[in-house]
């Protein structure tokens, strides 16, 4: 390996706050690092720093001659008056960079949608994000680094950069840093991590699943130590609270030790915690639909869907950008009208939502934050406690100091967790969330998690985070081609499918594949998933009702046959009669596993 690039003893502190302190690093060939953190402890300022673009208060970067480094930021410098052609390549003719396999396939990948002589200015936003990746990627680089390279893009696009940037480079050749809040995307491109906090940059081995097994198990060594420094620091209290005739004999180093212990406890890292609120009653009517088309204007989205969500139901939505996603969920929380069919909502919904623009703060945007929380209830019960607005978004990583500041001063990470919260504190029983993960750091993002797993409500989610997809929703669907599918394998059978229809679709050009290749992956999906069309709404609720409740005797069933096994581990060789009755209930249960563990099969098949 060759070091491309270090930092030594590098220091970076603004006006308000220390952001990074003696920060000492190197950056080899064939080193691929993800860095995380939360929102704010450093992680761009470390990039920027590293790439040349930040002078660092004190210490120094250094790099190797003719290391040429990449960087993709969080905002772009496109020029408003440019092409895309000329933004991407200048004024090289379309022959030259089309004959070279690699350029292509990234311009395709990235902006294969796009008109070419579009002007800068008439882009979308994810749209120049895709462009401005596109423009880097097609540059000779040692080293890359990339600051949220997956925001606006769909799982598809997310698939193939990782693919790409895994055989961008030979195994020891080239770098990459790379900041995501995308842990499946980390854990595919990523063999090291680096954690920035507290003005610190700590090195983990392997990707991001690795970084959390020896964050977790750096955690339980700390907290043992943590343990036994209190319990020292209680013993010492003790000793010299004895009085002060007592206190006034011991040594005095003794004393100085002990309230040395008590100044040095570091104070308690704000534990993210997103906790359940209280739900309104569900009846058995959530949301009926029926025939529906929509669309705005002379264009289609959604073509005669027909769908029923129940109580408890968590479906995730998958689909290429423009597919009609956010549509769909418009059509849901009744802020787009059909332009066919029929969409019925139960009397007992009471429905919260998340948008991806976050419009739900637009009115409170010059407000204070303990303003917005005055216009809810006083106290909410969690867990048996009663707590304030105020104190449960302390809970949700915020400090006291962030109350009095404007929701429009507030970070893109932090509006998001506020509009959770005021999401939450309407106590809806059907929660809508479009993108819910955006601008979130991985700690957050874990909260999050962990919020939705126990979600007692109907959830319906968006989302290209395919960590947060999997784990939080029970059954995925895609919007291709103006058709909601069901695809039982989620976001793998899905990438498979769009994968099938570029295969169909090679040799088309660039523009009959963007038209083709939908109805092409419709087709394959109507193939693989067996969608269930000749079950009834009624039919088909039922037997997922059935399927749940298979899924909850199995697990039960199982974690009795467990607790038999572990109870006749313990049972004295000897005690032929205890090993025998172990013995029978456990082939008991594992019958009963047998059969359930069938019904469940038959009843997976018939649901597609």
């Amino acid at each position: 390996m060759t070091l491309l690039l270090n930092s030594k003893d590098v220091h970076v502190e603004f006006p308000t706050r220390l952001v990074l302190d003696q920060v000492t690093l190197g950056i080899n060939s064939g080193d691929r690092i993800g860095i995380v953190g939360k929102n704010g402890d450093g992680k761009s300022t470390l990039l920027s720093v590293l790439a040349g673009n930040l002078t660092p208060t004190q210490g120094e970067v250094a790099r190797q001659s003719k290391v040429t480094v990449g960087v993709l930021g969080q905002s772009d410098e496109l020029d408003e008056s440019a092409t895309v052609a000329y933004a991407l390549v200048g004024d090289a003719p379309e022959y030259t960079w089309a004959s070279n396999r690699a350029t292509r396939e990234i311009v395709e990948a990235l902006i294969g949608d796009i008109d070419m002589s579009t002007r800068i200015a008439e882009l979308s936003g994810g749209q120049r994000r895709r462009l401005d990746l596109a423009q880097l990627l097609i540059g000779d680089w040692d080293v890359l680094m990339l600051d949220e390279p997956t925001n606006h893009l769909d799982v598809h696009t997310i698939a193939w950069l990782a693919k790409h940037l895994r055989g961008r480079w030979s195994k020891n050749a080239g770098a990459l840093l790379v900041i995501s809040h995308d842990r499946w995307f980390l854990d595919e491109v990523c063999d090291s991590m680096w954690e920035v906090h507290d003005g610190q940059v700590d090195a983990f081995e392997g990707g991001y699943s690795a970084y959390i097994l020896q964050r977790v198990e750096r955690d339980r060594v700390a907290a043992v130590t943590e343990q036994r420094r209190r319990n020292l620091a209680r013993k010492e209290l003790a000793w010299l609270s004895r009085g002060p005739q007592a206190r006034s004999t011991k040594p005095k180093f003794r004393v100085a030790s002990a309230w040395e212990l008590i100044e040095n406890e570091p104070p308690a890292r704000n534990t993210l915690v997103l906790k359940r609120m209280a739900m309104q009653r569900l009846g058995k009517k959530i949301i009926d639909i029926t025939d529906v088309s929509a669309g705005y204007g002379d264009k289609t989205l959604i073509e005669d869907l027909t769908w029923l969500i129940g109580p408890g139901d968590r479906f995730g939505i998958l689909g290429v950008n423009g597919s009609g996603k956010t549509s769909l969920l418009k059509l849901l929380e009744g802020t787009l009208a059909p332009l066919s069919g029929e969409i019925k909502i139960g009397k007992t919904v009471k429905m919260a939502t998340l948008s991806q623009q976050l419009d739900e703060l637009v009115e409170f945007e010059d407000m204070r934050i303990h303003e917005i929380l005055a216009t809810f209830k006083s106290s909410y019960m969690v867990e048996g406690k009663s707590l304030s607005p105020a104190q449960l978004l302390e809970r949700l990583g915020f400090e006291s100091t962030h109350l009095n500041a404007r929701a429009s001063d507030l970070s893109g990470g932090q509006k998001r967790q506020l509009s959770l919260l005021m999401a939450l504190m309407k106590e809806p029983n059907v929660l809508i969330l479009d993108e819910p993960g955006n601008d979130l750091d991985t700690d957050t993002l874990a909260a999050l998690e962990d919020l939705l797993d126990s979600w007692p409500g109907t959830l319906i989610i968006v989302s290209h985070d395919r960590y947060l997809m999997e784990r939080v929703t029970d059954q995925q669907f895609a919007l291709i081609g103006g058709q909601l599918r069901h695809v039982p394998g989620g976001v793998d059978e899905y990438l498979k499918l769009i994968a099938k229809s570029e295969a169909t679709s090679e040799g088309e050009s660039i523009e009959e594949k963007r038209n083709t290749s939908s109805d092409v992956v419709a087709k394959e999906a109507a193939k693989s998933s067996g969608s269930p069309t000749h079950f009834s709404g009624g039919q088909l609720y039922e037997m997922r009702k059935q399927l749940a409740s298979v899924e909850r005797k199995l697990e039960t069933l199982n974690r009795q046959l467990e607790e038999h096994k572990a109870k006749a581990s313990e049972v004295n060789s000897t005690d032929y009669q205890a090993l025998i009755d172990h013995q029978d209930a456990q082939t008991e249960l594992e019958s009963q596993i047998s059969e359930l563990e069938i019904q469940w099969i038959e009843l997976s098949e018939a649901l597609g």
